[in-house]
């Protein structure tokens, strides 16, 4: 049998999480040349680098990403067992690591994982946010199991994933009070000259809306652009000018932040997504997911309903 040394799992595993090798070293009270040695001994043996430097931190490979998910795992099984046999053993909690596109809004993505956080015996969900690309290539070497994104998986893309159609929604546009005020009459031909907030050019909801806004020969004043959806509700909460955000919101934010709705932008949808591999499509906490939208086949469109969100279920 090929045996892995877990000492030098250990050593690469702090060093990563402590983002230094002198870091690491301080906690594992052992010289830098020997924690150094240890962790290239990891690498001959994997026959992959598993850092690369970034200034004066060190940074993981794709190789090494893989291999700090599987050792994250090993340690934690390896502190269940501790206390399993010192009779201090706990129910297992489910891990469910999220990958989020950064244009997807955030109220919504605690709608589309709320049926994860209802499975007995709870879930430990993980999130994180990055550019669409990124998230992809986690989900392509196991890092995440599952991406939450606007679009789905790139016609040509060299990652095996699949996705599926989770809700649509239509568009509206928004703005504080005194805002929508002042540019509700004779809307949408009051919106040319209007201040608005907007996604960035390269994203598909402001190409639409380009779209939209030529056919009605509006010309509206663009403020700012932002690559985030949260960020650009922030300045829409706080008046810079218009904005677009989901009809499936607009109650949330009616109630919460004062907002008040424009007018609807017929014809523009969004359309958020579930990927996934087949290797991660047996996660029970996936499942919940998947199964919730409705029908469960991706050339199905649920609608999301305008409707305030559900408390979210506290874990036993």
């Amino acid at each position: 049998m090929d045996w892995l040394n877990y000492h030098h799992l250990l050593y690469f595993w702090m060093v990563a999480r402590e983002g230094s090798l002198v870091a690491a070293a301080k906690v594992l009270r052992l010289s830098h040349p020997t924690l150094s040695a240890q962790v290239r001994a990891l690498e001959d043996r994997l026959g992959e680098r598993l850092f690369s430097r970034s200034g004066r931190r060190l940074e993981l490979t794709e190789a090494g990403r893989v291999a700090f998910r599987f050792a994250d795992e090993i340690f934690s099984l390896g502190r269940e067992m501790v206390d399993t046999v010192q009779g201090r053993a706990a129910a297992k909690t489910l891990r469910l690591d999220v990958g989020v596109s950064d244009v997807v809004p955030k109220s919504l993505v605690r709608r589309l994982l709320q049926p994860a956080l209802g499975l007995p015996g709870g879930v430990h969900l993980v999130c994180r946010e990055d550019a669409f690309d990124r998230l992809l290539a986690d989900l392509a070497i196991h890092a995440i199991d599952v991406v939450i994104a606007d679009g789905p998986v790139p016609s040509g893309s060299k990652v095996k994933a699949h996705h599926q159609l989770l809700a649509e929604t239509g568009v509206g546009l928004f703005g504080t009070r005194d805002v929508v005020a002042r540019h509700r009459r004779g809307f949408p031909g009051s919106l040319d000259g209007a201040p608005v907030l907007l996604p960035i050019e390269s994203m598909a909801l402001r190409r639409s809306l380009d779209h939209w806004f030529s056919g009605r020969r509006v010309r509206p004043r663009v403020v700012a652009e932002f690559e985030d959806s949260a960020l650009l509700e922030v300045f829409g909460r706080d008046g810079f000018g218009v904005f677009p955000a989901p009809l499936a919101l607009a109650d949330e934010l009616r109630r919460d932040a004062g907002i008040a709705l424009l007018g609807r932008v017929d014809g523009v949808k969004e359309r958020f997504y579930a990927l996934s591999t087949e290797r991660r499509e047996s996660h029970p906490a996936v499942l919940a997911i998947l199964s919730a939208s409705r029908g469960g086949a991706a050339d199905r469109r649920p609608r999301v309903k305008a409707r305030p969100p559900g408390r979210l279920p506290t874990r036993p």
